[in-house]
């Protein structure tokens, strides 16, 4: 691996053993960090979070004997952000982790997806299922489960923001409007709450050029994809796949947590926390961390 320079303290930062680098992927630059060596772990962050959405994960995955891999997705924060919704479609979105596994010098990673970044796990998982050695899903429901609960006004009323984010320049006027109060109001069901210096290393990052249009065009390209498209993209997930479910989810009916077996037959559960908001990773952390490590262990090298 070419080396990288370590990440500014600043904060909220992670310790000084972080490793930053980019990614040069099918013309886009993607920007992450990484700690420790072992089997390459991914972590995919949602919206409106970008790789310090890990903050809590990073660190004792690497101690658990992992290199762990968090980048800022396509849109987010240091990674290109390519113009056009199309450049947000799910091909483009999963052929950025293939790449990515690669260019780190894995053939195949365990990836972790929370919200946005579950979505484009499990379609990596479908698209591209050579790179994907374990699956695990944190609070983001299979393709299949959440177009059937946007049949539902109880589901369509939780989820209204992605109609919203699919009109022309008004989302962006919006979301920029009193420091960011509408993406601020997203991480407001954090327990315990996002400290005001978390909230600062948020901000800096909604604040990059060309960001909110990047992270708001993921909602334009999905509201615009066609369900015949969608379906078509439908295959089965053979890796086996761990979902974890914060059930106080304001944005997700827990129903939504379980997928169809015919679609996940390698699904080895589904682990609820009851008092875990959306934001389960941050929510409970050390729990969280616990399941992955478990779940990941037998991906580890046999210790002699």
């Amino acid at each position: 691996m070419p080396p990288s320079s370590a990440v500014p303290e600043g904060p909220g930062s992670v310790p000084g053993d972080l490793r930053e680098g980019y990614a040069e992927i099918g013309g886009q630059r993607l920007h992450y960090v990484e700690a420790g060596e072992g089997p390459l772990v991914v972590l995919l962050h949602g919206f409106p979070e970008f790789w310090y959405g890990w903050r809590r994960q990073i660190a004792p995955l690497a101690a658990a004997g992992f290199r762990v891999v968090a980048p800022d997705m396509r849109g987010y924060n240091l990674s290109s952000k390519p113009d056009g919704v199309h450049a947000y479609d799910f091909d483009q979105l999963t052929a950025d982790i293939a790449g990515l596994i690669r260019e780190r010098g894995a053939e195949s990673a365990l990836i972790v997806g929370h919200d946005w970044g579950g979505s484009v796990a499990w379609a990596t998982a479908m698209a591209h299922p050579e790179v994907v050695e374990r699956l695990a899903i944190l609070n983001a429901a299979h393709p299949r489960k959440l177009s059937q609960g946007l049949h539902h006004p109880g589901q369509l009323r939780k989820s209204w923001y992605f109609f919203f984010f699919d009109l022309p320049d008004l989302p962006e006027s919006i979301v920029h409007a009193n420091h960011w109060h509408f993406f601020r109001h997203f991480l407001h069901d954090a327990h315990p709450a996002f400290t005001p210096e978390e909230t600062d290393r948020y901000i800096e990052a909604w604040s990059q050029p060309g960001a909110a249009t990047g992270m708001i065009n993921y909602y334009r390209s999905s509201v615009r994809t066609s369900p015949k498209k969608s379906e078509a993209a439908l295959r089965p997930i053979k890796a086996p796949t761990l979902v974890i479910w914060g059930e106080r989810d304001r944005y997700l009916g827990e129903e939504l947590a379980e997928p169809d077996h015919d679609d996940v037959p390698g699904l080895d559960r589904v682990e609820r926390l009851p008092n875990a908001s959306h934001w389960v990773h941050h929510d409970e952390a050390e729990r969280v961390n616990q399941l992955l490590i478990d779940f990941f262990a037998p991906a580890r090298p046999a210790q002699d």
